[in-house]
């Protein structure tokens, strides 16, 4: 049986979770004997990060002959050259004049949107007729949206949810244009099966899905006892360590940076350190800079090995707006880190038991607050971490394997299974 893994965008040279997540799948499924490909389209050259057995097929089937109409992006020029900025002004004047005429000419901004996705859609149907797949694995309901815009699709689909599934389709985020909240609901009545994250994900999910709900939480590796984290040991030196993503609208390490600073002075032997890439980087270097803290603040770059990174930590900070799962933060709890996170941020209030495993903050000063604690209390840091790594073991990755082959089976093999079992 083939299984077709679709990310529409970002696989490829992708380092997030749903990169890893959706390598691992791949693995899993070929170690099972299923054949998998796992197919991207997007304008970029490159390959998998994270390991791949041999046997997956990566496939970008993006094809630059397709139309995509494309509108100019605004810039604001931010240097003190007063001829770059009469340069740009005047750019960005052209940009809006042409955007104007580019809305009218389509009808719209809607309708520029759906004359793209048409045309995408239309790569996807010829793949699906000359690939011929058993099963469509999609990892975003973005990208189940790409597959199956006015494409009629035979083939059953299963959907990985990696974020709180109404975060899919409604303005909880105000994150996208109000016409994609209807496409990316409608996508939903179009799964047999979906995997989400936590039990109590069920109650987000819109009325019109009509398939089966496997509940499977990513996985997380093991860590042996003498590999956690001791917090007895005295150093000249301590971390507190951040691994996501740079970007401050999901992310927020511009808080984590504020609530640091507000605390460095007073704790001179400790710095903050951010491993990741993102389009933020330099608006993070900017307000390091200007908190004075380049040599307590450092933005390190990518690593193939936070698990490395964070076993040389004192305590993880991850005040995220909104996760899915927080595959990072399992990771460092898993270590033994104690970690501080928002109480209002899904997935991270899920792996979190406040006072009990880490922090929950209601608020920045809260965060500050559990931060001292934590800097200044090695036994508080010990006790806690302790406990993390504890209620991490039942993130097994055999329970996730048996939970994905379980779903797999139960959508391929006939349309008899239970509905929401």
């Amino acid at each position: 049986m083939k299984i077709v893994l679709i990310q529409h965008v970002c696989f490829l040279n992708g380092i997030g979770g749903t990169e890893k997540i959706c390598s691992i799948l791949a693995n899993l499924f070929v170690a099972n004997g299923y054949q998998v490909e796992i197919v991207t389209n997007e304008d970029v050259i490159g390959g998998a990060v994270f390991p791949l057995n041999k046997s997956v097929r990566v496939t970008n089937i993006y094809d630059p002959n397709i139309e995509q109409i494309e509108e100019i992006p605004l810039y604001n020029y931010k240097g003190k050259n007063p001829l770059l900025w009469i340069k740009y002004k005047a750019k960005k004047k052209y940009a809006k004049w042409y955007n104007r005429r580019l809305r009218k000419r389509m009808g719209g901004e809607e309708q520029i949107y759906l004359f793209n996705l048409r045309n995408r859609a239309q790569v996807w149907a010829r793949f699906f007729k000359r690939e011929k797949p058993d099963l469509i694995i999609t990892m975003s309901i973005a990208s189940l949206v790409e597959v199956t815009f006015e494409n009629s699709l035979r083939i059953p689909i299963i959907n990985s949810v990696n974020g709180r599934p109404d975060y899919d389709y409604s303005d909880t985020l105000g994150q996208r244009p109000f016409y994609l909240f209807r496409l990316l609901k409608n996508a939903f009545s179009e799964l047999n099966g979906i995997q989400i994250l936590f039990d109590n994900y069920r109650s987000f999910l819109p009325d019109n899905f009509k398939g089966r709900i496997a509940v499977i939480h990513n996985p997380i590796d093991h860590i042996e006892p003498n590999k956690l984290v001791l917090h007895t040991i005295e150093k000249i030196r301590y971390k507190i360590i951040h691994v996501a993503r740079l970007d401050i609208g999901c992310k927020q390490q511009d808080l984590a940076i504020a609530v640091f600073s507000a605390l460095a002075t007073k704790y001179p032997e400790w710095d903050l350190e951010f491993w990741g890439i993102g389009p933020d980087y330099e608006i993070l270097h900017m307000q390091i800079a200007n908190f004075g803290l380049g040599e307590r603040i450092f933005l390190r770059g990518f690593t193939d090995d936070p698990i490395a990174e964070m076993q040389k930590s004192d305590i993880f900070i991850f005040p995220s707006k909104y996760e899915g799962f927080g595959l990072a933060l399992a990771e460092a709890m898993s270590v033994g880190l104690p970690c501080i996170g928002l109480s209002s941020c899904s997935g991270v209030n899920e792996l979190i038991v406040n006072g009990e495993n880490g922090f929950l903050a209601n608020s920045a000063e809260e965060m500050e607050y559990f931060l001292e604690r934590l800097m200044g209390d090695a036994a508080l840091r010990q006790q806690i971490g302790f406990k993390a790594s504890l209620s991490m073991k039942r993130y097994s990755k055999t329970a996730m394997e048996r939970g994905w082959l379980d779903l797999v089976e139960s959508v391929t093999k006939n349309d008899n299974y239970e509905q929401n079992g």
